[in-house]
This record gives structure tokens, sequence and C-alpha cells, in this order.
């Protein structure tokens, strides 16, 4: 995208000072940037120091995916992403009444479904891992639940899938053969991209460093995922594959999130969607609210979003543990859209950003941005 001088224009009059309210939902209208939730981010928190929930004491709280569709409808959000296992019974099976409902939930609201998640790692079959079990029949029920969830996502209107892959990995040394655990990664994704492919959705597969599994996921960095997403395409002769950027794990890691985006346009390797949070540098995964970090590290995330083309969908993917999930979501969203609207205007100086860059000089730079990130 590249921001005219019209355009600045209006990013100074109508979207003057820090937006709240209305001016987010505008902003966000006008500058087509496509807003979306994980259901969970609406729902019950659970974590190992409270694993009866953090809203089990509050009898009005009600956990259901429909009330997490309103929840992420009142917080002003128009996109949400699902995990396959929702619309599935316990066996597995389809469940045709709870995809019914929840699309009638949608419709309901003015939701639209954009990313649908495989999740193989909740189950306790899949303690050992989903797409790399080391048992050959549990390995084909992950790919199985995920054609599902291919089959789903299509059917209720989502425009990508996603693999996390929260159990591939491993917790010691010398507990797996990593060159065959990536080799039946690279298997699995070939058969799901494939299914995508056919059905016009778009695939990706989210980098993590490390959690569950505390050695490495089998997919710890962005890199690595491109290479896996290069392997796939190669064996399919064609692009399908691409790589779920996940802003809080880029954190993790200590990369520079906007270094990632440049480098998978390099080398031809897709934006599948993203995922937006907040994190600490070189810490957890955090999940919390987007924005309330390092600004100057998520306004060049932005900015970069912009430069490299990207059109898809920004998903919050939160836990917001101890505050009200709709304001959590709604002040993702507000953050990030003031984000936004400093990286337009940086998007504006483009060419002489560019020429700044050139010089190799870092003061040149920050005295052109300063005033955007200030006071934009």
């Amino acid at each position: 995208m590249n921001v005219s001088p019209s355009t600045l224009a209006l990013l100074d009059s109508k979207y003057a000072g820090y937006l709240e309210g209305d001016l987010v939902d505008q902003l966000v209208q006008d500058f087509g940037i496509k807003f979306a939730a994980g259901h969970w981010c609406a729902g019950e928190f659970f974590d190992r120091f409270a694993p009866g929930g953090y809203n089990a004491d509050n009898p009005n709280f009600d956990p259901s995916e429909e009330a997490q569709v309103e929840r992420v409808a009142r917080a002003g959000i128009k996109g949400i992403e699902w995990h396959e296992v929702v619309f599935l019974h316990a066996d597995g099976s389809r469940n045709q009444a709870k995809i019914d409902s929840l699309v009638s939930a949608m419709k309901s609201h003015g939701i639209t479904p954009t990313n649908m998640n495989f999740n193989t790692w909740s189950a306790p079959k899949f303690k050992l891992g989903g797409f790399t079990h080391p048992d050959k029949g549990r390995r084909q029920e992950s790919i199985e639940q995920a054609l599902q969830g291919v089959q789903i996502g299509k059917e209720i209107g989502c425009g990508s899938c996603n693999i996390w892959p929260g159990s591939d990995g491993w917790d010691y040394h010398f507990e797996v053969d990593y060159g065959q655990r990536l080799s039946w990664f690279i298997d699995s994704c070939t058969t799901i991209a494939e299914a995508c492919d056919k059905a016009g959705l778009k695939f990706g597969t989210e980098p993590k460093q490390y959690e569950p599994r505390e050695g490495n996921m089998i997919c710890n960095t962005v890199a690595k995922a491109a290479l896996v997403a290069a392997e796939v395409n190669k064996n399919l002769s064609k692009t399908v594959m691409g790589v779920v950027i996940d802003y809080g794990h880029e954190q993790m890691v200590g990369n520079t999130p906007a270094d990632s985006l440049y480098m998978l346009k390099r080398f031809g390797v897709p934006i599948a969607n993203f995922h937006i949070n907040g994190a600490k540098y070189n810490a957890n995964d955090e999940d919390r609210i987007a924005g309330t970090d390092d600004i100057w590290r998520l306004v060049e995330f932005c900015y970069a979003a912009l430069d490299t083309g990207y059109e898809g969908w920004f998903g919050e993917d939160q836990f917001t543990y101890r505050t009200e999930q709709t304001i959590s979501m709604r002040l993702s969203m507000e953050f990030f859209a003031n984000c936004m609207k400093k990286a337009l205007k940086i998007n504006a100086m483009r060419d002489k950003l560019q020429a700044a860059q050139m010089t190799g000089d870092a003061i040149q730079t920050i005295q052109l941005v300063k005033k955007a990130i200030y006071s934009g």
C-alpha cells in the first residue's frame, strides 16, 4: 500500500490525535484493515494455576461458543477464528447441530469466519504428538481431523486454515529423531495443503519456540516454518502453503517481526494469517493485550505488513486471564488501530524513509519517523 497525499491529509484531519470509539471502527473500515479475534479470546481461561477457570466463580459467565460470538461482536470486531474441534463430537465425528448453531450466531451478529485452526494437542491421545506422533495410526488421526477442519472451514466460509503444532516437538535431548519427525510433519502438511488448495483456502503453519513442548516445537521459528512451506510447495509443484505469524511468538524467539515479513516476501513464501497480541521480549507466550509493549516494534510491524502488501486478516490470539474479555479484545483493536495509523503516516513518507535508510545513518530514519511514533 502507498498512502497518497490526500490520504495523509485525511489521517491528519479526521484521524488526528488518539483514536477511540467510533473513530477506531471508521479507520479500520476506511483503510480496509481486517480485524478478527480467536473464539478463545472471548471464552473461559484456564492455566495450571487455575485449572478450574478464572471465571468459575461467576454464575453469569457463559463459556459457550455462541456466547463467544456475541462478545466478539460486542467488541466491535468483524471476524472470528475457530478450532475444528468446536464443530466435532467427542468421538471426532461431525456435529451438525453445533455447526448450524454457530453459523446462525455469526450471521445474527454480522461476524465473518476467517480462519480454521487445527487442535491436535489438547486430547490425551495426542500428548506425544499429533502430526509427528511416533504411532502411525495417531499421525493419521491428526491428519483426518485436520481434513475435517478443512471441509468445515470451507463450508462455513473461512478463508484460511492453520496448523499450530502444539504437541509436536520434544522436551529433552535425544528424545526424538529430529529428521524423522520433520519428515512426518512435512508429509502431513503436504496432504493438508493439497486439501486446502482444492477447497480454495489459504494454508499455513504457525511457528513457536516452545510451550507446551519445552525443548522446542517442531517449527520453532518463522525461518524453519518457511523452509517447511517451501518443501511442501515443491512437493505440490505450486505455491500453496505459507506461514502464520504470531506477534508474541516473534517476541519469544527474539526476532524483529518486521524482518520476518520481508524475509518471507523475498523467498516467495506467503503469509496465510496473522495473530496479534502482546508479550515481553525473549519471554514466555503471554498473549496479553496487543499494543501494551514496545510501540516502535509494533508500528514497524504494521508498516512492514503494509509495505509487503499483506491484505489478509489480523486476528487476536490473547488470553487475558484477569481482565474482562470484551473490554480486552476492544483494547487490542483500539491499540492496534492507533499503531496502524502511525504506520500509514510513515508509509506516506516511504520514499524519504528508503532514502534515509540508504545512508546507513540511524539518526536520519529516527528523525523522520519520530513524530508519527510519538504524536501520530
